[in-house]
């Protein structure tokens, strides 16, 4: 270890010693006034760390004889991760207090999960990817039973704290045999192993046993199971933040797993990653279609666009990985609004979930319905809002590569889809009259339900350069 090595993984070193030194300040100091205290300055430092990551030059870094990367494509995904981290904590901070959740060890758990996250996307060896891994994922098993006097909460923790052990034994066992066939695990060293006819029956397996662990953690099909569940036990914004920076992580170490440890082979695992794509696109479409309550909704939804952003990554081009990055950044903004608006369900003091108590919602609140209904069109996919591109790129990615069908899957996948998004819309707007929800004054929430509905209407511009960055990070990924 040089301070060269050091220097290059410094958000990730700044952030865990934050971590620690809130952990004694929570603990030695009054613990029920500290938790806001801590929160606020966590999401101010994982913003300034975003804004630092950002302004990193262009050209790719290693670390640590090559087991961490520090190149454009970890630092746009980076960026995400601590952007989307910072606001989820802000804009739940409300809900939690209000609830007495809001406990000085959330926060500090959130950004653990974050150093973990950033760990995962700059892993260059097996064995850094399944630090950053775990790291994230126990923190994650804590903050899913945040409210311990909620029977769902506990049990949303237990299942998914089982379910991801599997997964994690499935990874660590594909890691294994990758090791053991390949003699290596630096992600060059297994890439230096393989020839362009082809790689060894044990790699491939190796492969396939990590792809399914990691599908794990992106709820794809047929690796979703614990979504649903732990999406409406957890708190509301433990939700949001298990549908935002998570899936992005997962989505660009599988990227950065299968182009760096595997790309001389990608007719090898496109088609496991095809396979993953078209039945979490059609099960999340089809499974949503009963759900009565809008959290368990919102966990169907993020199978089906966790499924359209694998169809980037299925093209196995640097074409798709930036399709799939560009998908990423919209999938999280979108999620960001409607979450924001979930947060501020309630009736009569109480926090509602029933998608049924939305019903003439645009006679008490016409601006706020009408936000939702522009997030609803672009998780949809109606042109010409943000989320139409995003689908876009992704499947004309998979025309490029020669994969047709793939797109075609796509796009009736999301023709499906559009049923329970529209669904809500025509509640809003036409449905029988309910029992209105409160009018919630949650400044916050308003705020970014109203900027995420705008940036899905303004973005049709030029995307906000996001474009841009993204083939860059792409480019340095694949060439």
């Amino acid at each position: 270890m040089i301070p060269a090595d050091l220097s290059t993984a410094l958000p990730e070193i700044v952030l865990a010693l934050f971590a620690m030194a809130a952990l004694m300040v929570g603990v030695f100091g009054s613990k029920d006034k500290m938790a806001e205290p801590i929160l606020y300055a966590t999401a101010a430092l994982m913003v300034l760390l975003g804004l630092y990551v950002g302004s990193r030059g262009l050209g790719g870094v290693t670390a640590f004889n090559g087991m961490y990367i520090a190149d454009p494509f970890a630092h746009f995904s980076k960026m995400i991760i601590l952007f989307s981290a910072a606001v989820v904590m802000v804009m739940g901070q409300g809900y939690m207090a209000a609830r007495g959740l809001l406990k000085f060890e959330y926060p500090i758990l959130i950004a653990l999960s974050v150093v973990g996250m950033m760990l995962m996307v700059s892993s260059g060896d097996l064995i850094t990817l399944y630090m950053g891994l775990e790291l994230q994922s126990l923190a994650l098993y804590v903050v899913a039973t945040m409210n311990r006097d909620s029977e769902r909460s506990t049990e949303a923790g237990l299942k998914y704290f089982i379910l991801g052990a599997l997964a994690s034994g499935l990874l660590l066992y594909g890691a294994s045999l990758t090791y053991g066939y390949a003699g290596t695990t630096l992600f060059a060293g297994i890439i230096s192993t393989i020839s362009e006819d082809g790689m060894s029956v044990g790699l491939l397996m190796g492969l396939a046993f990590m792809l399914a662990g990691l599908a794990f953690k992106v709820s794809a099909v047929p690796f979703h199971m614990w979504t649903p569940d732990v999406y409406e036990g957890a708190p509301t914004p433990v939700t949001a933040f298990f549908a935002t920076a998570p899936k992005v992580a997962a989505m660009a170490l599988i990227a950065r797993l299968v182009h760096e440890a595997f790309g001389v082979v990608p007719g090898d695992w496109t088609q496991i990653i095809a396979f993953l794509a078209v039945a979490s696109m059609f099960l999340g479409a089809i499974a949503a279609i009963g759900q009565r309550d809008i959290k368990r909704l919102m966990a169907y939804s993020s199978i089906t666009h966790m499924g359209f952003a694998l169809v980037g990554l299925a093209a196995g081009t640097a074409q798709g990985v930036q399709a799939m990055l560009v998908y990423m950044a919209i999938y999280v903004t979108m999620n960001i609004g409607v979450f924001a608006f979930i947060l501020t369900m309630s009736r009569d003091g109480r926090a509602v979930a029933e998608i049924d108590s939305l019903r003439q919602y645009s006679k008490v609140e016409p601006t706020r319905a009408l936000a939702l209904l522009v997030l609803m069109f672009s998780l949809a996919g109606v042109p010409p809002l943000v989320g139409f591109f995003g689908k876009f790129y992704v499947l004309w990615a998979a025309v490029e590569a020669g994969m047709a069908w793939l797109a075609v899957a796509g796009v009736v996948a999301s023709v499906i889809g559009a049923f329970y998004y529209l669904r809500i819309v025509y509640y809003m707007y036409f449905g029988d009259e309910v029992e209105p929800l409160d009018r919630v004054r949650a400044p916050v929430e308003a705020t970014l339900l109203i900027v995420a509905a705008a940036v899905m209407v303004l973005g049709v511009i030029n995307l906000f350069g996001i474009e841009g960055l993204a083939a860059l990070a792409a480019d340095a990924l694949v060439n």
